[in-house]
């Protein structure tokens, strides 16, 4: 690990054409998770790999422990850093999750008082895109894993202990489908926002939805969407792009008829709790 010292950086500077000509300096903390976010990026610590100790960062970086700790809890809060505390504690770098990034996208929904619908709305216009894409371009192995999870959900369903699983388990279920599917799509960038839409719509069915459902209409849902799951993999074997893509899109209409119903102007609730 390279890179100069650091000095304690001022709060702001002087510069013509800023309001009241300042401009915020990052911190020192700010400028050290940076720089170990970018080694983490670039593969230079690679995942699973402790950090050094803190006293070797705290020479490597020139700065105390309280702003080498500071910047260590910026990049827990991003998901890349897990701490153990204590004697044989340190910093290990790990994945983010999609529920984090999942987490910030719904605090800025709710600030924004965006509907329950409209994110609803949002997934349902990607989807279909990606159905498509994984028409085009669709190989034996992705067939075989589309069909091994379907295979997965039946199992779900045909459980002696179905009936009593609620709106959390199916929401659960129905979302590894959609999580298969776009994952095979091929496009990430549209795969990931697909799936920070998916997290939204499944906290807001666990603080909201789960409060009044019918187990059984659930359980009688789900079966539904098996048969339209197994349809649209039998349309993307053919490689009929447009004939999945609108099966898909009739899919995503009437799931959305169903989750959205009695709650389509809601704003999208508080999922912190």
């Amino acid at each position: 690990m390279k890179g100069p010292p650091l000095t304690q950086s001022i709060a702001t500077k002087s510069v013509p054409g800023f309001p009241n000509g300042q401009v915020r300096t990052p911190k020192s903390a700010e400028i050290i998770a940076a720089r170990l976010r970018g080694m983490v990026v670039r593969g230079e610590i690679k995942v699973g790999e402790n950090l050094p100790t803190e006293t070797a960062l705290m020479e490597q970086f020139g700065v105390s422990r309280p702003t080498l700790r500071e910047a260590f809890r910026l990049l827990e809060s991003e998901g890349l850093l897990s701490i153990r505390r204590g004697s044989r504690g340190g910093a290990t770098v790990t994945v983010p999750d999609v529920s984090v990034a999942s987490r910030n996208l719904g605090l800025l929904l709710q600030l924004s008082k965006t509907t329950v619908a409209d994110v609803y709305r949002a997934r349902a216009i990607i989807e279909p895109s990606l159905v498509r894409l994984l028409a085009k371009r669709r190989s034996a192995a992705d067939l075989r894993r589309l069909r091994e999870t379907i295979t997965q959900l039946r199992a779900l369903l045909e459980s002696p202990d179905a009936a009593n699983y609620d709106v959390s388990t199916w929401s659960k279920a129905a979302y590894e489908f959609h999580r298969v599917l776009t994952e095979l799509a091929g496009n990430r960038t549209i795969a990931l926002q697909s799936a920070m839409l998916e997290q939204v719509i499944r906290m807001h069915l666990d603080a909201v939805v789960s409060r009044n459902a019918d187990t059984t209409v659930i359980h009688r849902g789900f079966e539904r969407s098996l048969k339209s799951y197994a349809k649209l993999v039998d349309l993307i074997e053919a490689g009929d792009v447009e004939a999945a893509g609108a099966h898909w899109e009739k899919h995503m209409d009437v799931a959305g008829d169903v989750l959205l119903r009695g709650i389509e102007t809601k704003a999208v609730v508080d999922l912190f709790d």
